[in-house]
C-alpha cells in the first residue's frame, strides 16, 4: 500500500498558495527579516496584486516583469501574476541598464512591477531611467517607450513620485476597481501546462536566454522535493537565494504544497542568516552553494548559534572542501546532509539524496533523480555511458522547461530525441546515484589532454589554508591552455602560491597542476554562482 503522500496533486502555482491559506490562514507562511505574513495575509496580498494588474489590462498569457529585491511584495506579485494566468518574469536585481533594456524587450513585457527603494546599492528607478531615457518624458496612462514598444506600465510597490510610473497608492487603489470574483474566475481557467514563469539564465559570451516553465513543472518539482525530504506543515524552510533564482521559486512551491513556513533573506549576510536559523527554529536549510556555506562556517557566531532543530540541509558536500563537511558534521551531528543536482532549465532539482541513504552517499554523491524524471549519461557518440563513466547529463520528464523564448535554434540544439542535453558532465554509479563533474565548457584542453576544472578545484580545496578555489583556463601558445587557480583563504590563514602549486604537484599529474595562483577576497557573482568568465578576464 503506497503512502498517500506519494501522490502528487498537480495544480496551478496560484492555487498552491490559496490551498495553503484555506487550510492554515493564521499560520506564518512567509518570513523576512523584520516582517512576516500569515498564509491568509499573503493570499489576500496576492489576490489584491492580481486585481490591480487586471485593472491595468494584464490578461492570460501576458508577460509581467518583477524588478524587486527579495521581499514580501515580490512573493505577492509573483503569485498575483500566476493567479491571472499571466507569465511572471523575475528580473535579476543586479542587472545593469543595458541588460535590463534587453530583457524587457526580449521578454515582450507588457508591464513591470518595481520599487523606489534602494537595495544593495541598486537604485531600480535610476537603472530604468538609464535603460529607457524617454521614461521621464512620458505622459498619459500608457507608456510609449522607443526601446520597449510593448511595455504599457511600470507600477511601484513603494512610495515615491516617479514620472511615467503608477504610484504605490494608485496601484493599490486600482485593486479596488476589480472584484475578487473576477480574479477567481480567471484563475480557474489556468491550465497546468500553461507557462507560469520565464526565468533568464545568465549569459557569459552572449545575451541571457529566457527559460519557459509551466505551472506543472514548478508545482510537481516542488512536491516531489517535499516528498523526498519528508516535509510537512511543521517544517520551517530557509533559503538564502534571491527570489529571482529558481532555487527560491520552486522551493516556495514545495513548502506551500505542504503548508510549511518559508524563510527568506533580502540579501545574504552570514551573521543575519545564522540569526534567522536560530530565531525561527528552521528545520530545513537550503544554502546549496559553497560561497554561502563557507561564509556561515567561518563566521564568528557559527559556533555559538543553536542549529539543533535543522533536520535536513542541502549542503552539496560532494562539491565542497573536506573542511566544510567536518565543520557541519560537528555543528549539526543529527542533521541529515543531502546533495542535489539541478538547474534552471529543469525547474530546479533533478536529483537529490534520499534521507535513508548512508552518510557517505549523501555527502559524496548528489542523490537519485526525483520520481518521474529520467536521466541518461551520454557519450559523445550518443550512446549510454557505463556506470562511473563520465558523459553529458541528459534529462527527460515533467520538470524540463518548454524551450528558450523566441530562440528556436538554441531550443533545437538543447533537445535531441526528446531529451534535454544539459551541457553538464556527470556520472552514475551502479546504484544509480548521480555525481556532477563540471560543465562541458569547464573542460580544459591542456596539450591535447582533457582536464576537468572541478578536479583541480577539489584538490586545492583540501589544503588547510584554502576556503574556496575556482580554476579557469589561460591561453598558452604551446599547450593551447593551462589551468590557473583563483583561491580564497580561510580567515587568518596564509600560504605562499608556490606551496599550493607544490601541494598539487605531489598529488596530480603534471599537466593538471595550476600554473598560477591568484588570491581573491571577493568573488564575481551572479545570483548564486561564481562567474568564471569574469575571472578569466582578470588574466588579460
Amino acid at each position: 500500500m503506497l503512502d498517500f503522500r506519494d501522490f502528487i496533486a498537480v495544480t496551478s502555482v496560484g492555487d498552491v498558495l490559496l490551498r495553503a491559506a484555506a487550510h492554515n490562514p493564521g499560520k506564518p507562511g512567509l518570513v523576512f527579516t523584520g516582517e512576516s505574513r500569515t498564509f491568509g495575509e499573503l493570499a489576500k496580498g496576492a489576490i489584491d496584486r492580481a486585481r490591480a494588474l487586471h485593472a491595468l489590462g494584464v490578461r492570460r498569457g501576458d508577460h509581467v516583469g518583477i524588478l524587486l529585491p527579495s521581499c514580501v511584495e515580490f512573493v505577492e506579485v509573483f503569485f498575483g501574476i500566476t493567479l491571472l494566468g499571466a507569465v511572471a518574469v523575475p528580473v535579476n536585481a543586479r542587472y545593469r541598464s543595458h541588460e535590463l533594456a534587453y530583457l524587457v524587450k526580449d521578454a515582450d513585457l507588457v508591464g513591470l512591477v518595481t520599487s523606489t527603494r534602494v537595495a544593495e546599492n541598486v537604485d531600480f528607478i535610476e537603472r530604468l531611467g538609464q535603460a529607457f531615457p524617454d521614461l521621464a518624458d512620458q505622459t498619459g496612462d500608457t507608456l510609449n517607450l522607443e526601446k520597449a514598444p510593448l511595455l504599457r506600465f511600470i507600477a511601484l510597490v513603494a512610495d515615491g513620485d516617479v514620472p511615467g510610473t503608477v504610484s504605490r497608492r494608485a496601484f493599490a487603489a486600482l485593486a479596488e476597481t476589480v472584484a475578487p470574483e473576477v480574479v477567481d474566475e480567471v484563475r480557474r481557467c489556468v491550465r497546468v501546462r500553461d507557462t507560469a514563469l520565464i526565468l533568464y539564465t545568465s549569459g557569459t559570451t552572449s545575451n541571457p536566454k529566457g527559460c519557459l516553465m509551466s505551472h506543472e513543472a514548478l508545482v510537481r518539482t516542488g512536491q516531489a522535493l517535499a516528498i523526498r525530504y519528508d516535509a510537512t506543515g511543521d517544517d520551517v524552510f530557509w533559503s538564502p537565494l534571491p527570489m529571482f533564482h529558481i532555487a527560491a521559486i520552486f522551493p516556495i512551491c514545495a513548502m506551500y504544497a505542504v503548508g510549511a513556513t518559508y524563510v527568506g533573506m533580502a540579501r545574504f549576510e552570514a551573521g543575519e542568516a545564522l540569526e534567522l536559523l536560530e530565531k525561527h527554529k528552521v528545520t530545513m536549510a537550503y544554502p546549496s552553494f559553497g560561497t554561502f556555506i563557507g561564509d556561515m562556517i567561518y563566521h564568528p557566531d557559527f559556533s555559538r548559534t543553536d542549529l539543533s532543530r535543522i533536520r535536513v540541509m542541502n549542503s552539496n558536500l560532494a562539491m565542497q572542501p573536506d573542511s566544510f563537511r567536518e565543520a557541519l558534521r560537528k555543528a549539526l551531528p543529527d542533521c541529515i546532509q543531502v546533495g542535489t543536482y539541478g538547474m534552471t532549465e529543469t525547474s530546479g532539482t533533478v536529483s537529490t539524496s534520499r534521507l535513508t541513504d548512508d552518510y557517505r552517499t549523501r555527502t559524496q554523491r548528489l542523490g537519485h533523480p526525483l520520481p518521474g524524471l529520467e536521466m541518461r549519461i551520454v557519450r559523445e557518440d550518443g550512446t549510454d555511458a557505463d556506470p562511473d563513466e563520465i558523459g553529458e547529463i541528459a534529462v527527460r520528464g515533467f520538470s524540463v522547461f518548454s524551450g528558450y523564448y523566441k530562440d528556436e535554434d538554441k531550443t533545437r540544439a538543447a533537445f535531441r530525441d526528446g531529451w534535454f542535453h544539459t551541457g553538464d558532465l556527470g556520472s552514475r554509479d551502479a546504484a544509480g546515484s548521480v555525481m556532477f563533474h563540471g560543465r562541458t565548457k569547464d573542460m580544459l584542453k591542456v596539450g591535447g589532454e582533457n582536464v576537468a576544472a572541478l578536479e583541480i578545484e577539489a584538490l586545492v580545496g583540501q589544503h588547510d589554508a584554502v576556503k574556496l578555489c575556482q580554476v579557469v583556463g589561460k591561453p598558452d601558445a604551446r599547450l593551447q591552455e593551462v589551468p590557473v587557480a583563483f583561491v580564497e583563504l580561510r580567515p587568518g590563514a596564509s600560504v605562499d602560491p608556490a606551496e599550493l602549486i607544490a601541494y598539487c604537484r605531489d598529488r596530480i599529474s603534471g599537466f593538471k597542476v595550476p600554473r598560477e595562483i591568484h588570491f581573491v577576497t571577493e568573488w564575481p557573482m551572479s545570483a548564486s554562482k561564481i562567474q568564471k568568465f569574469m575571472l578569466q578576464r582578470r588574466l588579460g
